[in-house]
This record gives C-alpha cells, sequence and structure tokens, in this order.
C-alpha cells in the first residue's frame, strides 16, 4: 500500500526537535541536568519563545534540538507543550495535506524563516511541521 505521501510525490518528513514540559520557572534545572549533566549546549531560542520561558538545547550534529516549555504555557492542559517537529521541505503543502485529510490545522506564533503549524494525530499527541528557509534569529 503507498501512502499518501509518497502519491503526492512528497519528501519524508525529518525529526528535528522534540518539546516537552517543565515546571513554572523549572529552567534552572532543565540547564543543570541538561547542559550541566548530559553536557548538551543551550542554544538561544527565538526571541518570542524565549519571553515565554522556553529554553533550547542542540542534541548531537544533525540540527536535532530539545525544547522545554513552561507548564504555563497551557494551563487547561500542560502536556499541549509536549510534541515532536517534523521537518519538511515544504510546509504548505504538508498543511494541505493534513487539512485535506480531515486533520484541524493549529496555528501558534510566527518564527522567523520557520513556517510551522501544528495537528493532533488520531491519538491526541501534538505534531508540529516546520520548513527551516534560514536563520530564526535573523
Amino acid at each position: 500500500m503507498t501512502s499518501l505521501y509518497e502519491r503526492k510525490g512528497m519528501n519524508l518528513p525529518r525529526l528535528q526537535h522534540a518539546s516537552l514540559p517543565v515546571a513554572p520557572g523549572g529552567q534552572a534545572k532543565v540547564r543543570e541536568f541538561y547542559g550541566g549533566v548530559l553536557g548538551l549546549q543551550e542554544k538561544p531560542a527565538p526571541p518570542v519563545l524565549a519571553a515565554r520561558g522556553i529554553l533550547w538545547f542542540a542534541a548531537g550534529d544533525n540540527e536535532m534540538e530539545l525544547h522545554f516549555i513552561p507548564d504555563t504555557e497551557h494551563p487547561a492542559n500542560p502536556k499541549e507543550g509536549r510534541h515532536i517537529c517534523l521537518e519538511v521541505p515544504d510546509v504548505e503543502q504538508w498543511r494541505v495535506t493534513i487539512r485535506d485529510a480531515g486533520y484541524e490545522i493549529i496555528e501558534d506564533a510566527p518564527l522567523l524563516h520557520r513556517p510551522r503549524f501544528f495537528c493532533h494525530d488520531p491519538f491526541g499527541n501534538r505534531l508540529e511541521f516546520t520548513t527551516i528557509e534560514g536563520n530564526y534569529l535573523g
């Protein structure tokens, strides 16, 4: 059986990052464990996200990242911050594909050079789709 992306001639998505919720004010512990204990390198988050207390760490040399999101970002459902991000060559093509398959498209704050959207899979897991077009810091 061929998948929808194969029928449309689309490239496979690549895992770009995983996001984990942290307790409000837990950034120091995140830095201590992921930076100090595991030795991961913190990298600057886009200003619109850094202002919300979100931290980014490089995880390996293939641009994989770990993002840490304060539980206060989604007070009605703290697990909403937990998601994986799939990097795709054409985010708009994937937006149409996901919507046409009957899934709701969820928007969030725009990031410089990283058009993106979110959706939920059939089990309620949150997924982000993005295309990396350049440096998000400008």
